[in-house]
This record gives structure tokens, sequence and C-alpha cells, in this order.
């Protein structure tokens, strides 16, 4: 079975662990009809489950934090978050490795050698995943954005590592707890353009001569929760902590678009394969990776392309750059 994996980017307690939790736990809901199943290793599950059993817990007013005890900073606290995807009832044909790296490494204290780990993550992988904490990006004009989401940090890694390229790459901007910005379309514009304007020198980058015909660069919003919404913020010590509240007291867990983030990375490696260029040199693995992954089922080819009618374009939804490397 191939591998593929995927760098997580995001700082300590961003929200990266809850937003594969969404992912993991909707899946089947969310692609209902479609012949095709996400199953965690055992290890991943494990965590997974635990994080599920908070979320869905929660009480009727909370703070927002990051996983179980959040991705430490140590190397032995990196996480592999691996999913195997197949046809129902069938042996799986494709495996997810989502790469989350200490939320350390990207602290002021990290060692030159921990910034080089991160770097050598990304060089190795055909995608990356930014959580975005969208309250921090939206509240209070912004005043705790770079904070807590570090988004000129994150620029920097990009400009240091994406160089000479010589294969596409998919970058997934993924605001998670965006569910106050989803409410209505004025909203969700206002989300999507504060995230154009935060990562400004990123898409100038990703538009270079130089990297514009490898790069595909998407934003999928995700109702991490589903059920709630922020409420204010909270200042303690001179730290923010944000809040939420239940839309009801008996609201319970139901996160929305979990699965889109999916839903582009699949669609952008099948989009790989269609078009089956051999110039392109993967770092790690070349274009036989893609052949033995789709030609020998080509059912898993048309449920791949099912589910990539369902990717959202609208509604904060926006594909910023490369719909040349999306369209099947």
């Amino acid at each position: 079975m191939q591998e593929l994996k995927i760098t997580m980017l995001g700082s300590r307690n961003v929200g990266k662990t809850t937003l594969l939790t969404a992912m993991y736990e909707q899946f089947a809901n969310n692609v209902s009809g479609i012949d095709l199943q996400l199953t965690p290793e055992e290890e991943s599950s494990a965590i997974l489950q635990e994080r599920l059993i908070e979320l869905k817990s929660l009480l009727g007013s909370f703070e927002a934090r990051g996983g179980i005890q959040g991705t430490g900073g140590e190397p032995s606290d990196l996480r592999s978050f691996i999913f195997d995807l197949g046809r129902k009832g069938k042996p799986p044909s494709l495996r997810l490795n989502f790469r989350d790296y200490p939320g350390g490494y990207l602290l002021s204290k990290a060692t030159t050698e921990q910034r080089q780990f991160v770097k050598g993550l990304m060089n190795e992988c055909v995608a990356v995943l930014i959580a975005i904490d969208a309250p921090a990006l939206m509240e209070a004009k912004g005043k705790w954005n770079e904070m807590i989401n570090r988004p000129q940090q994150i620029i920097d890694l990009f400009c240091s590592t994406y160089q000479d390229l010589g294969s596409p790459r998919l970058v997934i901007l993924a605001p998670v707890k965006c569910e106050k910005y989803m409410q209505s379309e004025k909203l969700s514009l206002e989300l999507t353009q504060r995230i154009r304007e935060e990562y400004k020198r990123l898409f100038e980058l990703f538009n270079s001569e130089a990297l514009r015909s490898n790069i595909v660069s998407v934003i999928t919003p995700v109702q991490t929760v589903g059920s709630v919404l922020f409420s204010r913020i909270e200042i303690k010590d001179g730290d923010p902590h944000f809040m939420f509240r239940k839309i009801g007291h008996d609201a319970k867990y139901c996160p929305k678009d979990s699965e889109q983030p999916l839903r582009y990375l699949l669609r952008f490696i099948l989009k790989l394969h269609l078009t089956n260029n051999r110039n392109w040199e993967w770092l790690n693995f070349d274009l036989n990776f893609l052949r033995d992954i789709f030609n020998l089922d080509d059912a898993f080819i048309n449920a791949i392309k099912e589910l990539s009618k369902g990717c959202k374009s609208d509604g904060g939804f926006t594909v910023l750059q490369g719909n040349s490397l999306l369209d099947i």
C-alpha cells in the first residue's frame, strides 16, 4: 500500500488535532453513497477517540483548547495521524500520513535542528495543511493573530523551503473554530479577506514566476464543533482566553465541512495521475506512486472522482491559485 504524507502546520493549541478528529468522525456521514471508507490505524484511532470524547462532552460555555495535552516541543512528541483509504469492504488502496510536528518547533526557543526538521517535513510532503485559529484572526481587530497563528513565521518557513520546486504541491489553509464566521455570506467573505490580508506575502510567493505553475492553494473553512459560537475573550495574566458557548443546552457535536480538505487533497492527487507528467520529480517518490494507487482499480478512481465533485468553491471556500491542477 502506498503512503501519502501531509504536513500539518500551525502553532501549539491552534486546533490541528481537533481538525483531524472532525475529519475522521464525520467522513462517513459527509460522503454517504460514495464507495470509500477512511480508517485510522490503531494508535491514531485511540488519540482521536479521546479527543472526540472531550468534544462531545463540552459544557454550555467553555474555552477552546488544542489537543488533549497539545503537541509538545520534544522529538518524542512528534505525531503521525495515519488513515487508510479504500473502497468499502476492500483492502485499502492508499495510506494518508498527517505529520503533526511538535508545536514548540515554531516558537522562539526552537533550535536550528528543530526548525530544520519542520523544513524537512515540508520538502517530503506533497501537501501542507495550515490550521488557522479563526477567532484569533478575526476578533479584536486581529490583535492576537500574530501571537496565536504566527502567520509571518509560517510565511518565512515557506520562503525558505519552497524553492525551485520540481513538482506540484497543494497548500490548504483551513480556518478552524469558524462557526461564527460561516453564519452569513458577508461574514464568510470577511473571513476570506482577512486570510488574504494576513497571508499576503505567502500568496505573492506562490504567484511568483518560479512557483506559479507548481502551487495549488485553497481556503477551506471547517466548523470543528458545529454547535457552538465564539462568545468572548477573557484576559488572564496578559494572555487571551477564547470562550465559546453552545447554541443550545442540548446542542450536540456536529462539525461541518470537515471533509473538505480531504476532498481537495484527493482531487489534487488524482489530477496528477491523470496528467501523468513524467517530468515531475518527487523528492521521495515518482509517478509510479500514482500509477500504483490508481491504475489497477478503476472503481477506486471513480470513487475519488465522485468525492471530488463535492469540493466547495463558494461561501468562504476559495481556490486562490492553481485551478488547472484541480480540473479533473
